[in-house]
This record gives C-alpha cells, structure tokens and sequence, in this order.
C-alpha cells in the first residue's frame, strides 16, 4: 500500500519497484472500467500532457468526429496490483478525462461526481458514503452453478468460499482499501464485503477497485464473481445499500442529541429528498434489465419508497443511534445495486439529498411494519408508493428530470437514456425461454 500524495512520490516509486507499466483507469457512462498502459517511462508525460486516446470507441464517450480524448492520471489513486506478479509489478492509476484543450470532459463520470462534490462543498458540507456490495460466486460464466448452499452469515462447510472473501480483502488492504468486514450472504454462493465509509470520490474510486479485485482473485482460484443484480430465479438478488452522510468539517451534520430519533433538520430534509426523487433517480442507481427482476417483493429488496429505522422492507432506513457514536449518524439508501456506475450513483443520491435540503423538504412519519404485508389499498391510505417495475418505466421517470441532468450533466444524461433505450428495446424483441416453455404448448 502507498500514501501519495504528488507525481514525484509515484515517480519515485514506480523507480525504487521497477514497475514495468501503470495502467490508466477509466470509466465509461455505464460503470465499464477502461484502461490502457504506458511505460514507467512515459510518466513524466503523462503527468505533464496527459495521454491522448480515441473516445469514439467508448460508451458515451464522442462521436467519431469529436473522438480526441486526453487521460491525465490522479498520482493520488497510485497503487500496484496485488494480483499481478511481484516482480516487475504493474501499478494502476485512476484518470479525469479531458478535452484537447484543456476542458474537463463532461462525458467522464468522475468529472459528473467531482461537480456535485464542489456543489455541496460550497455549502460547507463533505459527502461520505459506504456502500456494501452483494455478489455472486459461480463456477463459470457460462451457467448460474452455485459454490455452496451456504446462507446468512454461515461458516463451513456450508459457505465454502471463506478463502476467496479473505484473499480478496488482503487485496484490497493492499491497494489501501479500507474493509469493515465480511460475511456469506442470504442465497446460496452469494457474499458481502463490506468497505469502511470515505470521501465520495475516493469510495467510487475504490467500488470500481473492489469490484475488479473480487473478479480477478475469483479468477485466479478457478472460479466467477459476478455483481449482476438478480442471476438466481427464486432467491435473493444482489444489492449495494449506501450509508451517507455529510460533515461540517469534523462534526456530523445529520446528528441531533435533541431529536427522537437523533436525526438533524438536515438529515431529515436529505431522507425526503432521497424518498421524493427516488423514481427519478432508480435508473441510475438500478440501470439494467435484469435490477428490476431484483427489485420485487419477497427477497428483502426495497420496492417501497418509504423510511424507517428497524424496518428493513423500508427503501431507506437509519441506523439505530449508539451513545458516544455521534459520528456514526447516518442514512442506509437501499435500492441501488452493484451493477451500477458508482460516480454516477453517488452523484444522484446526493443531488437528491441536497435537493431535500436546499428546499425544505418535509419528511413524512417512519414506517415501522412489515410493508411486504400490507395490501395495496393499505400502502396507498399511508401514501406508500412503488419504485417502477421496470428499467423501461424507470426510463420514462428519468427522461423528466431535471434534477438528475443537472446532477450528472446534459451529454451523459442524454447518451445515458439513449443507451437504456436501446437496451430495452433489445430486451423487449426476445423470445424467451420462459415463453416458449409456457405458451408453446398452449397455442
């Protein structure tokens, strides 16, 4: 693990290792990290000019006419690669995407996130998250065949993928990432590991690591990772709850010794930004096909946009307050998925939030019963209404927001919902096997 904090420590560095490449990551508008490599000799230009790329090839990115794309790397994401070989190691560094001349790129996510950080930081606020990312270990990527039949925090030999959470975590530690712990989750094969809350862009910088890491270390013991949302007919789809809040420097802005439910004014105008904009926001934060298989009732995800603290059938809950832990105040939004873009994610529950906030949301009483047992006509005389059904009605909430283009900025919004378009429409036009099975026999 290395702590820079400038070009000439990684320089210095990339030296003393004989590091023999670094590759430049990137991420395109649907969370696909990119990379390319330059030499350790390359640096000093790179950290200069940066490196030029063609972006027409990069989803969201240009157009072929506008395709001139330039890489500056951020010397202060520099960290080897655990699972590539020791001597000779190759480093990694995240890169903000830029125009020829000069101007940030507003394609790049991270570029989209670092806007709503300065937003929120001119209201003197810092933005922290800690998501808990669920996955999936399978013996291919060809068939959904479970490792185990293992379940909720279970220990061999029903979880017999004990080892490959613990090399994963040595990995992350090794590249400075924070874990909190680990455990197998409710399916069979499917597991959490869970990373200590940061900054925001660091902790999209270091979701986009985890889910690389998780991947290559299953890899490397013969076997898939997957953070598709619901690969399971039956059983319970995978997740990525985020805890947020904000400080005002070292004090925690969403913590109030005087209210029932230790919550600010400030956290309780950010929980109804969340719940008011939850429908606009869902297409990001949940943006494929399959997320909305995930977000049905009966397998623990929130379908519901309501909040509580005990309830977890509830889109958003707050953690019970534990005296002393003042800091510790936060809000659970539990909706998004693994498979989403991270800096694009983070960018719109904040807005969100901040949207609360800046007009004075109210924030309705907390749900406190089971909401899967409700009925319709229940759910509806307490104003509890749905997430949509699916990535098409999530599409239509999101084509009428402004709140979200302003958030992650008109070209990703734009080139966002024309790629879910046509994901849909791919969607919609297939015979599946469920069809042929169900309906063949009948006509």
């Amino acid at each position: 693990m290395f702590s820079c904090t400038g070009r000439e420590d990684v320089l210095k560095i990339t030296r003393e290792m004989d590091v023999a490449s670094i590759q430049f990551w990137f991420t395109d508008v649907l969370g696909q990290l990119k990379s390319f490599s330059v030499t350790s000799d390359e640096l000093p230009l790179a950290f200069g000019e940066g490196m030029g790329f063609d972006g027409s090839s990069i989803e969201g990115f240009a157009r072929i006419e506008e395709s001139d794309m330039v890489a500056i790397p951020d010397p202060s994401t520099f960290q080897l690669l655990p699972w590539r070989p020791r001597e000779r190691p190759v480093g990694r560094m995240f890169c903000d995407i830029y125009r020829p001349d000069g101007q940030p790129y507003e394609g790049d996510p991270r570029h989209a996130l670092r806007r709503m950080l300065r937003r929120v930081a001119e209201k003197g606020y810092t933005f922290y998250v800690g998501p808990e990312l669920e996955y999936f270990y399978f013996k291919s990527d060809t068939a959904p065949e479970t490792l185990d039949r293992g379940g909720y925090f279970d220990i061999t030999p029903l979880d017999r993928s004990g080892d490959l959470r613990r090399n994963t975590i040595f990995a992350l530690q090794k590249m400075g990432i924070q874990v909190e712990y680990s455990h197998h989750e409710v399916a069979p094969s499917q597991h959490e590991i869970d990373l200590r809350y940061d900054e925001a862009l660091r902790m999209a910088d270091a979701t986009q690591t985890y889910r690389i890491a998780v991947r290559e270390t299953a890899r490397q013991h013969g076997v898939y990772a997957t953070f598709m949302p619901k690969p399971l007919f039956g059983q319970n789809g995978s997740g990525m709850h985020v805890h947020q809040s904000l400080f005002e420097g070292d004090r925690n802005a969403f913590f109030d010794p005087s209210d029932p439910f230790h919550l600010s004014r400030v956290a309780r105008c950010y929980i109804a930004g969340l719940l008011r904009h939850a429908s606009e926001i869902v297409a990001i934060t949940n943006q494929w096909v399959n997320s909305y298989k995930r977000l049905v009732p009966g397998y623990e995800a929130p379908v519901y946009i309501s909040w509580a603290r005990r309830n977890r059938s509830t889109m958003v809950r707050v953690p019970m307050y534990k005296p002393g832990k003042e800091k510790a105040t936060r809000i659970e939004f539990r909706a998004p998925d693994p498979a989403c873009n991270p800096y694009l994610a983070f960018a719109v529950m904040l807005a969100a939030g901040l949207e609360g906030i800046e007009k004075g949301y109210e924030l309705s009483a907390p749900v406190e019963e089971d909401i899967y047992s409700m009925t319709a006509e229940d759910r509806r005389k307490r104003g509890i209404e749905s997430l949509p059904g699916s990535l098409f009605q999530a599409i239509q909430n999101l084509e009428n927001s402004s709140l979200v283009r302003e958030a992650i900025g008109g070209h990703i919004f734009h080139k966002f919902i024309e790629n879910k378009h046509i994901e849909w429409e791919m969607y919609r036009t297939q015979v599946t096997s469920y069809e042929i099975e169900r309906y063949l026999p009948m006509f």
